[in-house]
């Protein structure tokens, strides 16, 4: 098969739904030989903030000379990006290659996440891979990638998501999301919500494990528009961060508060890996700025929690007016995603991301300006992009938000890309 048909036969697994649980992919490891056991594994789970997390880790344990991998889930502008060792994506024709070697073993009920946890895990094996860092998707104790015996476990904060299958409450969420820790094996927690702080601490009691709590055990802090580091036994000051906006202290904290506890497990990285660690790390479609002018920023920003932690991002950019260019899933809930965003906006252009989920402009455009907010409905994502250039002036700052799914199709445009636009 070609690389195209290759995702056509993969894509079309997601028709399937989402079937938690970690029996298939058990029996399909062990078809293929469990190249699991070739190399250690980090998990990083969360509600927002795993993937940056994932990121700053991966660019540390590089920087210290370690040959790492890198799974994320999902992708913005090509299927490739999900699978990376030492940030080189993996290629089209080993995408083809490992696919066949996969679905010849799969059961036949296996979903599209199981079939791509396994890809990656293949092509890492191959690939003489030390370490990789696996981003868990939906969820943690029923998903694909517990697979993995994870040597440590990082959890970014936590917040309602995927109610219908992970549950109902924050405990429920927070349950399904520790779950994927391992007996042991070292926790490390960024600022949780009290209820979510309950249930972690009470999963590393049953499974014996240390548990460092960010604000406690590790922090980080901005001065003067530059990060300093309090760990477990490091002290860092002035650290250039690669990755821009507020929130990503935490999210620098908890990958490097993990970066130190690997030394037990036989990968010693020294401060000054750390350091370019930090400074070289890079997430894109995340408080992602393009020059302009007018200037663009893209950051997906696709439930409450992010949302409000963008809106916290945008008081350290300087601008004229803001511009929203706003698209959103259908299942999303509106109210929560845009209240901390449409008070600071001059203007919205609602668009539709090309996907059967997303919500129509119109109906966009409607909630907002019944927001009170100036708002049109744009049609495409392009289109809204170039709608808002055509009438921002120089100063002014656009910003790109509400899905992955709209970021991805953004920058794809923005970088000339072709766009690939099924998730998983």
């Amino acid at each position: 098969m070609t690389y195209a048909e290759t995702l056509a036969h993969i894509y079309a697994l997601g028709r399937f739904g989402i079937k938690p649980g970690l029996d298939r992919i058990t029996r399909l490891l062990a078809a293929l030989g469990n190249p699991q056991d070739a190399f250690k594994a980090v998990h990083v789970v969360g509600t927002n903030g795993k993937g940056s997390t994932a990121s700053f880790l991966c660019s540390i344990l590089k920087a210290g000379g370690y040959r790492t991998g890198l799974f994320t889930s999902p992708h913005l502008i090509s299927f490739t990006e999900r699978i990376q060792v030492n940030g080189t994506e993996i290629g089209e024709a080993d995408v083809v290659r490992f696919a066949e070697m996969v679905m010849a073993a799969a059961p036949e009920e296996a979903t599209f996440f199981e079939i791509v946890t396994a890809l990656a895990i293949l092509h890492f094996a191959e690939a003489g891979v030390e370490i990789a860092v696996f981003e868990a998707g939906m969820g943690g104790r029923l998903d694909a990638t517990n697979i993995l015996p994870g040597v440590l476990c990082a959890i970014a904060p936590i917040s309602l998501e995927h109610t219908d299958y992970l549950g109902k409450t924050i405990e429920d969420i927070a349950a399904e999301k520790a779950g994927i820790c391992k007996p042991g094996a070292p926790i490390l927690s960024a600022r949780q919500d009290r209820d979510a702080q309950f249930i972690i601490e009470h999963q590393a009691a049953q499974l014996d494990a240390p548990l460092y709590r960010q604000g406690e055990s590790f922090d980080a802090f901005w001065l003067d528009g530059l990060l300093n580091y309090r760990g477990i036994g490091v002290t860092l000051d002035a650290l250039s961060c690669g990755l821009y906006g507020r929130y990503q202290s935490g999210n620098a904290a908890l990958a490097l508060a993990s970066a130190e506890l690997l030394r037990a497990v036989g990968f010693p990285v020294t401060p000054q890996a750390m350091i370019a660690g930090v400074a070289n790390a890079r997430w894109p479609g995340r408080m992602e700025l393009f020059p302009g002018p007018p200037r663009l920023l893209l950051d997906g920003a696709h439930n409450p929690a992010g949302a409000a932690a963008l809106a916290d991002a945008l008081a350290d950019i300087p601008r004229g007016r803001l511009f929203l260019v706003v698209g959103v899933m259908a299942d999303k809930e509106l109210s929560g995603i845009l209240a901390p965003l449409l008070p600071l906006a001059d203007r919205v252009f609602a668009v539709a991301p090309a996907l059967e989920r997303a919500l129509p402009a119109g109906e966009l455009a409607t909630y907002c300006f019944g927001a009170g907010v100036e708002a049109m409905e744009a049609g495409s994502v392009v289109q809204g992009i170039e709608l808002a250039r055509n009438l921002a002036q120089d100063d002014d700052l656009i910003l790109v938000c509400g899905s992955l799914f709209t970021v991805g199709e953004a920058r794809s445009h923005l970088k000339s890309r072709s766009f690939e636009p099924f998730r998983g």
